[in-house]
This record gives structure tokens, C-alpha cells and sequence, in this order.
């Protein structure tokens, strides 16, 4: 027995919602056939290549967002531990590690069944809280990339919120 009872059918273009968003704020973006639109954002530490893709067969609207990194397989180790600290703090999506192309990325999922459908409002809290988590842990995973830190060093340094700015 469903929770609530139909409202009627609901058409919704996952995707038209995003690329408005992209429109209103003049942000580059490209619509891949199908089911994907990319975005280019520039952030205050790095750019970032951002993904919205519909997954029509399991009603899920994913969404990507990766930097301009590539953790040396050296450092990969060391960056996964790094992401597993930096999940336990996050609520919104998770970081991952790629082992085969050394990419960091940023992943969220919405889940859109049934008469559910997606706001521009709802996409654009899902990109800022992953532009919020990549701005705040880049400088993290520089240190152990760049700087040879340790996973709990880099950790403790993201952790320190400063005022103002330099």
C-alpha cells in the first residue's frame, strides 16, 4: 500500500530544470545526448567540472562534481583515508577516490519515483552543498597530495575555520 495516494502524473525533465539553472546563471554548460548535462564552475580554489545525469531506468537524477587534481598513485592510499575522515563529516553526497585515473570527485544522488520530480532550487542546493565540501576539503587533499601530509594532518588543518579573509 503506497504512503500517499496518486496525484496524477507529474511530467518531468530532470535535466530541462538543470539546464535552466545553467541558463539563469550564465554558467557554461553542455547537454550531451540523452542524458547528461555538463557545467564548468569556476571556485576560489580550483575549477570545477560538474555533471547532472538522469538515469531514467532507476529514477535517479546523479550528479558529479570533480577538480583539477590527480592524486599520483603514491598518494592514493593516503587521499582514502583522507576521504573516508572528510565523509563521516559530511550529510549531503560523498568523496571517492578513483584507483585507475587517480580522480577525486564529489557524487549525490536524488532519487526521483513515482510523481516525485526535481526543482531548480533542489539543484542548485545539491551543487552549492558540493561546492561548499570541494572548497572546504581541497586545501586537505593538496596537503597529502602536494604536501606529503599525513590523512589526520590534513584532516585537523581542514577542520580550522578562519575568519575574514587574507
Amino acid at each position: 500500500m503506497p504512503l500517499m495516494e496518486n496525484a496524477g502524473t507529474v511530467v518531468r525533465d530532470p535535466l530541462a530544470v538543470v539546464e535552466r539553472m545553467a541558463v539563469t546563471n550564465n554558467w557554461e554548460f553542455s547537454h550531451h545526448p540523452g542524458d547528461e548535462i555538463t557545467l564548468g564552475i569556476s571556485g576560489e580554489r580550483t575549477n570545477y567540472h560538474a555533471s547532472f545525469g538522469w538515469m531514467e531506468d532507476i529514477n535517479v537524477l546523479h550528479f558529479s562534481c570533480a577538480f583539477e587534481m590527480k592524486v599520483p598513485v603514491a598518494r592514493l592510499a593516503e587521499v582514502q583515508q583522507l576521504i573516508s575522515r572528510i565523509n563521516e563529516q559530511l550529510w549531503i553526497g560523498h568523496f571517492e577516490a578513483w584507483d585507475q585515473s587517480g580522480v577525486v570527485i564529489f557524487r549525490h544522488a536524488l532519487l526521483l519515483t513515482d510523481d516525485v520530480s526535481t526543482s531548480t532550487g533542489q539543484c542548485e542546493a545539491v551543487l552549492g552543498a558540493a561546492l561548499d565540501s570541494c572548497e572546504r576539503y581541497y586545501p586537505a587533499l593538496q596537503f597529502v597530495v602536494w604536501a606529503g601530509k599525513s590523512a589526520r594532518e590534513a584532516m585537523a588543518a581542514a577542520l580550522v575555520d578562519t575568519l575574514g579573509q587574507a
